[in-house]
């Protein structure tokens, strides 16, 4: 199997949500002509949207086809649960937050297979490419309140005192486990990692209406049932040193039960020997610079998976670069 597997990139789905503008522009995509465009999911294998196989061998063939194919050589021993449940287990998205999307909160694994079906939860993290001057996100909530008191809040429309801002910048990382409340605000384009979920409890959503010219749906019961109140003020988390060698700087961001993500920093030239020995697949993104992952050549804002079972790998920067790396821990 070693030798037909290789790093695998893809063709976007963009979805129109209406917080959407055409700042994708900027990271490289294509837009429809006319129209918002808020989120490429670039790496995906769900329902509402799955991904192409771009080059190779296997060009053409879904993501979800090919874990089909391919089953734990592609996405790793670490996640046979999701293999058991028939399900990728991340999801890479870029999000062009032209507008502020709605506050709300994602469930978790229990509680998404108890009320959305075979859904997983959705623990997720966020890394800022661009940024307004008054960026900020809303993560968690500014004071102590219970689910009641925030019913009230949220029937009365005097919701916003009860959650928590933080002002945001390039190169920030935000993490956001599972029932944390949230919102990204307006001003940001941002990278995602993600369970590979599509759920979402919408508590409040600015007053705005949809496409239809109706206010969006909220989903106040299930999202009182998984919001964690006792996340209050949260701070954003520093990276945290893994290694500084030969021009590779690597750092962690986020570590949670479903991924964990580092920053890549390389100097021109340098290269990053890995080995996907059948644990875990790897994602890296490209998120400046240049790199070649084996022969395949990756440049800022794109992503690739490499398939758990691909063995040896080597991440050479043609440029200096920055790169996300995700695996399932």
């Amino acid at each position: 199997m070693d030798n037909e597997l290789y790093p695998l990139l893809f063709d976007p789905v963009l979805k129109d949500y209406i917080w959407g503008g055409r700042n994708l522009e900027k990271l490289g995509r294509e837009l429809p002509p006319d129209g918002v465009i808020a989120e490429s999911w670039e790496i995906a294998g769900h329902e509402d949207g799955t991904t192409r196989i771009a080059n190779g061998r296997f060009a053409g063939k879904l993501l979800t086809e090919l874990h089909q194919e391919l089953g734990l050589d592609l996405i790793g021993s670490r996640s046979a649960w999701a293999q058991e449940r028939g399900k990728f287990p991340l999801l890479i998205k870029l999000l062009d937050a032209n507008r502020p999307l709605s506050v709300q909160v994602h469930p978790q694994d229990d509680y998404a297979l108890a009320h959305e079906g075979n859904e997983l939860g959705k623990t997720e993290m966020w890394v800022v490419l661009q940024a307004a001057p008054d960026a900020e996100v809303i993560l968690g909530l500014s004071h102590q309140i219970g689910a009641d008191e925030f019913r009230v809040a949220i029937e009365s429309n005097h919701l916003e005192p009860h959650l928590h801002r933080i002002a945001v910048k390039v190169g920030d990382h935000i993490c956001v486990p599972a029932g944390s409340m949230h919102a990204i605000m307006g001003g940001l384009l941002i990278a995602e990692i993600q369970q590979n979920s599509n759920t979402t409890y919408r508590v409040y959503d600015w007053g705005r209406v949809g496409s239809d010219g109706q206010p969006r749906p909220l989903h106040v019961d299930k999202a009182l049932d998984v919001i964690n109140f006792a996340q209050i003020a949260p701070a954003l988390c520093p990276p945290e040193l893994l290694a500084d060698e030969a021009g590779v700087r690597r750092s962690l961001l986020c570590q949670t039960d479903y991924f964990v993500t580092e920053r890549v920093e390389m100097a021109e030239g340098a290269t990053f020997h890995g080995n996907c020995s059948g644990e875990t697949l790897e994602i890296w993104g490209a998120i400046e610079g240049e790199v070649k992952i084996n022969d395949v050549a990756l440049s800022a804002v794109r992503f690739c998976l490499l398939p758990a079972a691909l063995g040896d790998f080597a991440v050479t920067a043609v440029s200096p670069a920055t790169l996300l790396r995700s695996y399932v821990a």
